[in-house]
């Protein structure tokens, strides 16, 4: 090997020693509460398809409807010749399911994050972040320009502490930023101490909801609906990628940000649109969150009694208090040992450890859904337990 190249091999060597070393499975079918991944038929805790809806029939047949009547690709960007009429549809019905003035489409909750940020803070500015924000935050972050300064988290006394701290001529303007939901730990931001904190110093809020979408709220409208927040929260930043089951993302908000991002959201004037096959797809999920609550309702039936269970095995769950259920490990390579022996007995749940989530942190993510039947959460249990005994995580 060129010895240009010899350190990466040298890292990749580190990471597998260390237990790091991301081994990416390969899926051979469609989302639901089974998978066939590398070949095996296998209980899925992994996707965050929290409500089944990735491969629901109607929203299947809206996809084929859009190819055959918009074609496969968008050939474009949204400013130049990108933007079809369903596009323009699908954001003013999350708008109007979001109960925000207007939306913007981007092409997934990762882009959403870069181009909002951005366009709204740049080197003059200062940006106060969860310090266990997602990554797409923090590169969003980085890439505006804007001095970051995080503060501990979910504390809202002590993002007020830090902005008391900084010079108001020190910076143009400001922006507050929180995960909704932590995806890591399943743990919820103060969303009304944080309002409270934005409001008092006048500086912009923007909470990005990825997790919470489909989740929190009526029907699933989110951390905003959750604590009738409505209008007190500047931008809000979704995904219908989890939850609606699709791809893509969005931007929430007041008007003039959303007319402005259309402006300057630079994802969404130098990448191409979302296919119409995926943004028709999507709107059928809006239709059926905005029908009935049973998916929603059925994902935290589920959540519930396998929290429950989890817990009564004696497996630690973290501090969740949402469907996604952490099972703490601490350890990198027991994390990845156990992931393995999961899937040996036929249940597909994946280590996380460092970068992802903090060292010692390490953790098997389970990630419950509406799709599982209560004896797949049964079978899933049974393995938990069989696994757990078998490694001395639980007596």
């Amino acid at each position: 090997m060129s010895t240009k190249l010899q350190w990466i091999s040298d890292e990749l060597n580190n990471l597998k020693q260390q237990g790091l070393y991301n081994n990416i499975r390969t899926i051979g079918s469609p989302q639901g509460a089974w998978l066939v991944v590398d070949g095996k038929r296998v209980l899925n805790f992994c996707s965050n398809n929290y409500l089944g809806l990735a491969n629901d029939p109607r929203l299947r047949d809206a996809a084929k409807k859009a190819i055959d009547e918009f074609g496969a690709g968008p050939a474009a960007v949204r400013s130049i010749a990108g933007t079809l009429t369903l596009h323009r549809e699908l954001e003013a019905r999350l708008a109007e399911f979001k109960g925000a003035e207007a939306t913007i489409a981007f092409q997934s909750g990762f882009a959403s994050n870069l181009g909002a940020i951005s366009a709204l803070v740049g080197k003059d500015d200062v940006i106060f972040s969860d310090e266990l924000n997602h990554a797409s935050i923090i590169d969003g972050a980085r890439l505006s320009g804007a001095r970051i300064v995080r503060y501990a988290h979910n504390d809202a006394n002590a993002l007020e502490d830090t902005i008391k701290k900084e010079s108001r001529d020190a910076y143009r303007r400001a922006l507050i930023i929180s995960d909704g939901v932590f995806s890591m730990d399943g743990d919820i931001a103060p969303l009304p101490d944080l309002v409270a904190v934005a409001e008092r110093h006048d500086i912009m809020l923007m909470i990005d909801d990825a997790h919470g979408e489909g989740v929190l709220g009526r029907g699933g409208r989110g951390i905003v609906d959750h604590f009738k927040m409505h209008g007190r929260v500047d931008i809000e930043i979704g995904t219908l990628s989890k939850a609606f089951g699709v791809v893509g993302g969005y931007v929430a908000g007041k008007k003039e940000i959303v007319e402005w991002l259309n402006q300057r959201g630079r994802p969404f004037l130098f990448s191409s649109a979302l296919t119409a096959a995926d943004t028709a797809a999507c709107i059928a999920g809006v239709d059926i969150l905005e029908s009935s609550t049973e998916l929603v309702d059925k994902l935290w039936d589920n959540a519930r009694y396998f929290k429950s269970e989890m817990k009564r095995l004696g497996f630690d769950t973290g501090k969740s208090e949402t469907p996604i259920t952490p099972v703490m490990l601490g350890d990198a390579p027991l994390a990845q040992k156990f992931s393995r022996a999961l899937f040996d007995d036929g249940v597909f749940g994946m280590a996380i450890g460092y970068p992802t989530v903090p060292q010692g942190k390490a953790r098997i993510r389970v990630m419950i859904s509406a799709a599982h039947a209560r004896v797949d959460l049964g079978k899933g249990l049974e393995t938990f337990a069989k696994v757990g005994k078998e490694l001395g995580v639980i007596k």
